[in-house]
C-alpha cells in the first residue's frame, strides 16, 4: 500500500530552524512529485513548496522563497524542506503530497511550532 510518512515537526524559536521529512514507500519514488503544503491555525491548506521529478525544478511560495529548500533524496526515497529564518507565521501542520499523472498521496501530516 503507497503512503507518504512526515517527520521533524517541533518547536522552534521565530529565527530557527527545522528539517522536515516525507518518507515514501509503496510507490515508485522518482515518478512522483513532491510537494509541501501547510494548513495554520483558522487558515487553508497552502501551497509550500515543490520538486518536480520529470526535470528536477523547484517552485516555493512566495511567503517562504529565500527561507525554504525542498529536496530530493531518491535512493532514500524521502524528500527534505529546510526551513530557516522560521517566523511566527510559519507555525502550521505541514502535509507531504506526492502526485503523478495517475495518483496522489497524502501523509498525515506534522506539527510545526514557531515560538516567539
Amino acid at each position: 500500500q503507497a503512503q507518504v510518512s512526515e517527520s521533524g515537526g517541533g518547536l522552534v524559536q521565530a529565527g530557527g530552524s527545522l528539517r522536515l521529512s516525507c518518507t515514501a514507500s509503496g510507490l515508485t519514488f522518482n515518478q512522483y512529485t513532491m510537494a509541501w503544503f501547510r494548513q495554520g491555525p483558522g487558515k487553508e491548506q497552502e501551497f509550500v513548496a515543490s520538486h518536480v521529478h520529470k526535470d528536477g525544478s523547484t517552485y516555493y511560495a512566495d511567503s517562504v522563497k529565500g527561507r525554504f529548500t525542498i529536496s530530493r533524496d531518491i535512493a532514500k526515497n524521502t524528500v527534505y524542506l529546510q526551513m530557516n529564518n522560521l517566523k511566527l507565521e510559519d507555525a502550521a501542520v505541514y502535509y507531504c503530497n506526492a502526485v503523478s499523472d495517475y495518483n496522489t498521496f497524502w501523509g498525515q501530516g506534522t506539527q510545526v511550532t514557531v515560538s516567539s
